[in-house]
């Protein structure tokens, strides 16, 4: 999984495996460790139909309804977005690039602009 943190908005982008984890235990987290303090991001089920966040403890969770995660298992849909308070919120299937890059995608979705 990855993040990307912008102003107020933070966005994850989930690999094929990262999907199929978190739709099988309803929780996924990564850690990012600077020595002295470690930031932990993750994607967690709860019953809510919103995308909501929460912050505490150097842990960001953002949280996807059971209805959302089950739709994004059976369907193609690409990703879910929601505003809390006023950070924006959006979670999304990693897609292969269209250009050259070093890092390893064999685990994204196609892209769909190569699907002819």
């Amino acid at each position: 999984m990855k993040i990307r943190i912008k102003g107020n908005s933070i966005r994850y982008r989930l690999s094929k495996t990262d999907v199929e984890r978190f739709i099988k235990t309803g929780y996924l987290e990564e850690i990012v460790d600077f020595g002295n303090q470690k930031l932990i991001y993750a994607l967690k089920i709860h019953q809510e139909l919103t995308v909501t966040a929460s912050f505490e403890q150097n842990k960001i969770i953002v949280h996807l309804s059971q209805l959302m995660a089950t739709e994004w298992e059976t369907t193609d849909k690409i990703g879910f977005s929601g505003v809390d308070n006023k950070l924006s919120l959006l979670i999304e299937k990693d897609f292969q690039c269209l250009d050259n890059t070093i890092e390893d995608q064999a685990d994204n979705y196609p892209n769909p602009a190569l699907v002819c």
